[in-house]
């Protein structure tokens, strides 16, 4: 009875997995024709790059469920569909993985054999976004070609979860699916209690998004919390830490305030600020990152109408002892 249950579970996880890689396929081929129409318009001189920003504004206006449309991401399909469209072999390999890792690829790769190479190695090892990334700074592509060895047995030797390969964003957003980001339960708890604190300190701070994502470059990023103050008239960015107060964590916050200020920030708001809250096992560290750009008066302003310091590491500690407490 035990086998023939196995047998059942196999078959699901085989169906799902399946199901994945023809949901890939298809959503990477979208981005490819779309990118070859934009390529097409734009080398027929009949579309110019604002046409771009306006097709992503349609999109938005007409369809607003439909998500990963911005102008950037069009950009991102046109420079996709450029990379490779010379070279058709390469075509069935950039369906095979994920819109993540093809990102990765043909934006910190030179040469065409340097992208076949990392194309081929995704497949075959089944490599996830943060182990791609790390093989191509760890220039995997000259080592190999340098040593003219194959590849490592250590590689081989990576515990793979295909499944986990396929779990990228892009397939979530395009199927109006929850968010895959992976959070820890505490971080989960973190981020949730403390946006519901910040609503209840007052009518000015309005809720954006939980797990605000920004682009930069072919990369992608997230704010943990991103509000709007109306009394300030300003984005207000929150990053939760669930570790020590490390000085990387405001240089972070700090890259995540001059990309809304560049790209989300309207002209008539003032510049964005960013909270930053880290709590260990031992204390509570928030921080403000505020643009050098602010005059002194308007530091001060700011100041006395964000949320005390004070407040906030009570709360961050009433967060943590109630949590400790469920465990």
């Amino acid at each position: 009875m035990d086998k023939s249950f196995s047998e059942i579970t196999s078959l699901i996880k085989q169906t799902r997995i399946n199901t994945l890689k023809i949901v890939n396929a298809e959503l990477i081929s979208l981005y490819w024709n779309i990118g070859q129409y934009i390529y097409t318009k734009i080398e027929e001189a009949s579309w110019g790059q604002s046409v771009v920003k306006q097709l992503a504004n349609h999109i938005q206006d007409t369809e607003p469920e439909l998500k990963g449309f911005s102008d950037k991401n069009l950009w991102r399909m046109k420079q996709f569909y450029e990379a490779y469209k010379d070279f058709p072999k390469l075509s069935p390999l950039v369906r095979e993985i994920s819109w993540t890792n093809n990102l990765l690829i043909f934006s910190r790769t030179k040469t065409i054999e340097e992208k076949e190479f990392y194309l081929k190695i995704s497949k075959q090892e089944s490599y996830s976004k943060r182990e791609l990334d790390r093989q191509i700074s760890a220039s995997l592509f000259e080592r190999t070609m340098l040593g003219n060895s194959k590849l490592s047995p250590l590689l081989r030797e990576i515990d793979s979860d295909i499944t986990n390969s396929f779990k990228d964003n892009y397939i979530f957003e395009f199927l109006n699916l929850p968010d895959s980001h992976n959070e820890s339960d505490l971080q989960k708890a973190l981020v949730n209690q403390m946006k519901n604190f910040i609503l209840e300190l007052g009518k000015d701070f309005l809720f954006i998004d939980k797990e605000y994502k920004l682009q930069v470059g072919n990369s992608d990023f997230y704010i943990d919390l991103l509000f709007y103050h109306r009394g300030l008239q300003c984005l207000v960015a929150f990053e939760l830490k669930t570790d020590k107060f490390k000085p990387e964590h405001l240089g972070q916050l700090n890259f995540y305030l001059e990309a809304l200020d560049r790209d989300v920030k309207k002209q008539n708001e003032n510049p964005s600020i960013g909270i930053l809250l880290c709590k260990d096992k031992d204390n509570e560290v928030v921080e403000y990152a505020l643009s050098r750009s602010l005059s002194p008066t308007l530091v001060s302003e700011y100041k006395t109408q964000l949320p005390d310091k004070k407040l906030l590491e009570k709360k961050l500690h009433e967060i943590f002892e109630s949590k400790n407490k469920e465990e």
